[in-house]
């Protein structure tokens, strides 16, 4: 599985920061239950790889990835996790060495038309556009849709279950990435159930592939 199919099987990736392994589970059930399946855990915390390990062994229909690749030496460490893809913020020569070693599908970030035109010389045509409100949002999508038809983008950073749907009718647009799926307060109630009503919410943004 490619990165554009990955962006293809819902219109949500959910951005999970997980600060308690035992939260990692159940999380990742009632994100599958609600129809999300591709799951970017990121590297913002010590128990990340450990709940990517656990989701890839006791979730079977999850898709986990690693998001947040900043290091090189991540790649490595997130395939013996169990990663499925890996998801950045930026891009730069080390990373696209070791993305390209590792196999593992990725979606690096971009920020301007140059940042764009240099991931896909190194052959990445889906990308992460980040942080995307900041970038321009919807305006900016718009404005890459001319020179780079060729690049589909998952815009993270500020968007909303509101703001979603706008941004997933642009053609240019295969997903789109947020933390709005897994409030905080939620995941300390370990309220599953409310996390499984918005992620099928947010399967209604548009129909799913496959």
């Amino acid at each position: 599985m490619n990165a554009l199919d990955l962006m293809r099987l819902g219109p949500v990736i959910p951005v999970l920061v997980i600060d308690h392994l035992a939260d990692a589970v159940p999380l990742a059930k009632a994100l599958v239950a609600g129809g999300i399946r591709v799951l970017e855990v990121t590297l913002r915390t010590r128990v990340a790889l450990e709940a990517i390990r656990a989701i890839a062994r006791e979730v079977g229909d999850a898709i986990p990835g690693v998001g947040t690749i900043t290091r090189a030496a991540d790649f490595a460490a997130s395939t013996a996790a169990g990663a499925r893809f890996g998801v950045s913020p930026g891009l730069t020569p080390a990373l696209i060495d070791a993305a390209q070693a590792s196999g593992l599908p990725f979606i690096p970030g971009v920020l301007t038309p140059s940042e764009v035109i240099a991931a896909r010389a190194a052959g990445f045509t889906e990308l992460k556009l980040f942080p995307a409100q900041q970038a321009g949002g919807i305006g900016m999508l718009n404005a890459m849709i001319g020179p780079f038809p060729d690049v589909t983008f998952c815009p993270t950073g500020g968007l909303t279950g509101a703001s979603a749907a706008d941004y997933l009718a642009l053609p240019n647009v295969g997903c789109v990435g947020g933390s709005w799926l897994t409030p905080k307060d939620a995941i300390r109630a370990r309220d599953w159930q409310r996390i499984t009503a918005l992620a099928r919410e947010a399967t209604r943004l548009r129909p799913q592939a496959g």
